[in-house]
């Protein structure tokens, strides 16, 4: 029979739809799936509730829908009514259902985008942060180029190329900015995006309980180099970020406007290199955001890098 043959093709290709399920084998988690801080976990618990919600929708109207084509398909020997034109269980079924979901998306989108505001200053205390921790909150400058990463720590008068450490337990408080094209900073499992934008001010906070090591990058394409634009995330112990400040301090470079504008030079950091700078000069962020908006910090990106990834300009631009 024809259709026996045919079911049983369509059953021989479902047969190879477990394959699919070798990919959670892989030792590399899903970051989204994964949170270790506060503000990412929020993010996932309110995905959790958009997709369950999205699927009350989805999955019944699915297996409606099959049902219909099945009992009416054609030829089938039912009871036929040309002059029926209503139903008050179909209109209240088709709109009430509807504007209930949207309703409730509504106000979970509202609670969800409140508890994760980078501009709301309860934010991490709405959803889990202490407000009796003995640790003061650490205030991170974040300044992007073309295309590398740059951690200021004003306070601490250091600052840290493509890698930010962290201490655990502690709020950071962050301000970004960027020299050239907008960048998005992203740290999965810790964090949403936020714009770097140059001559403009924006800021995120979160804040990370257990140490460890994560992964951030740009998630925004700014060029040739975008691809080599992450940085390394580490959080630590106080006691280990303490140390690791005073370590950082040692370095001998030193970070004022002059350094710092050659160090903004297009710049593909393919070997992801990081660079340590002490003495940092106090107002750097503030500096560089006036001198964009003057244009006097102004880098023309090498388009030839564009055209031929292996041009001598490209070697001649790699860290």
């Amino acid at each position: 029979m024809k259709w026996a043959k045919r079911y049983v093709l369509y059953f021989r290709y479902l047969a190879y739809s477990p394959l699919l399920l070798l990919s959670g084998c892989s030792d590399t988690h899903f970051w989204l799936f994964n949170p270790k801080g506060l503000i990412a976990d929020t993010e996932l618990h309110y995905m959790i509730i958009d997709v369950t919600l999205m699927a009350i929708v989805i999955v019944p109207t699915t297996f409606l829908l099959i049902w219909v084509v099945w009992r009416y398909r054609e030829k089938r020997r039912s009871a036929f009514a040309p002059e029926w034109s209503h139903s008050n269980v179909i209109e209240v079924v088709v709109w009430g259902i509807p504007l209930l979901i949207v309703g409730v998306l509504s106000y979970y989108s509202w609670r969800g985008i409140q508890a994760v505001n980078p501009y709301n200053p309860h934010a991490l205390n709405s959803h889990g942060a202490s407000t009796a921790r003995s640790h003061k909150p650490l205030t991170v400058d974040v300044i992007t180029t073309d295309w590398q990463w740059l951690f200021v720590y004003p306070n601490k008068h250091i600052a840290v190329a493509n890698e930010l450490v962290v201490p655990t337990g502690t709020k950071l408080h962050l301000k970004l900015t960027s020299t050239s094209v907008v960048n998005s900073f992203y740290i999965p499992q810790i964090v949403g995006q936020i714009y770097a934008m140059p001559g403009m001010r924006t800021k995120q906070s979160f804040e990370v309980d257990h140490p460890g090591r994560y992964h951030g990058f740009s998630a925004a394409f700014s060029g040739p180099g975008f691809s080599w634009m992450d940085f390394k995330v580490k959080a630590v112990p106080p006691a280990k970020f303490t140390a690791w400040i005073k370590k950082a301090g040692t370095s001998k470079n030193t970070l004022n406007y002059a350094s710092f504008s050659r160090f903004a030079e297009p710049t593909v950091n393919i070997e992801r290199k990081i660079h340590y700078f002490s003495d940092v000069k106090t107002g750097l962020f503030a500096k560089v955001i006036k001198a964009v908006r003057s244009q006097r910090l102004h880098y023309v990106t090498p388009m030839a890098m564009t055209e031929n990834m292996h041009a001598k300009i490209f070697r001649t631009h790699s860290n």
